[in-house]
This record gives C-alpha cells, structure tokens and sequence, in this order.
C-alpha cells in the first residue's frame, strides 16, 4: 500500500493541488490492463500527484479499479469525484 499516512491537512492541499491538473491516464471499458498500470506508473514516478479517468458509469465499479490501481501501485486515493481519480504517491528518496 502506500508509504506514508497522511494527514487531513496534507490530503487537503493535494486536493487544491490537483484541482487544474487534467487526466493523464484513461481507463477504458476493458477496465485496468497491465498497460495501464504501467501507464499510472510512469505517470507517478514523473508526477507524484496524477487524475486518471475511468470510463463507466457504475460507481461500485469505478470504485473498484481505483482500490486495485492503488493496491498495485502503491498510491494512495486522494480523491474521487465522479469517473476522476486523484491519486497520490511520493517519489522515491533516490529518483
């Protein structure tokens, strides 16, 4: 899971953060590949804050791929707000 806990403060100003940014990984109707977990990879390790788009309109659904997005990234849901996923993770000490 994810490194860090973060605080409500925290979580707050990655909300305020992300709000201007744009999607940069799109998960289609075949739900999440293996090249898209590669894609959200690449993303977080250049980025650490990211929104992906989930298409779809079953919440539980969208829900879903968020958790095994995260569980398979290491990132942490900051937020969901209808088919946009805010996702967190701090880059390593080492990059």
């Amino acid at each position: 899971m994810s490194q860090t806990t973060l605080s409500t403060k925290d979580i707050l100003a990655l909300k305020a953060q992300a709000h201007h940014l744009h999607a940069v990984v799109l998960i289609g109707q075949n739900g999440l590949s293996d090249s898209v977990i590669q894609e959200t990879e690449r993303n977080l390790n250049a980025h650490e804050l990211i929104k992906v788009q989930v298409a779809g309109d079953e919440r539980s659904a969208r829900l879903a791929i968020a958790e095994a997005l995260c569980e398979a990234t290491g990132a942490q849901l900051i937020q969901h707000i209808g088919k946009q996923l805010v996702l967190y993770r701090r880059k390593p000490e080492d990059q």
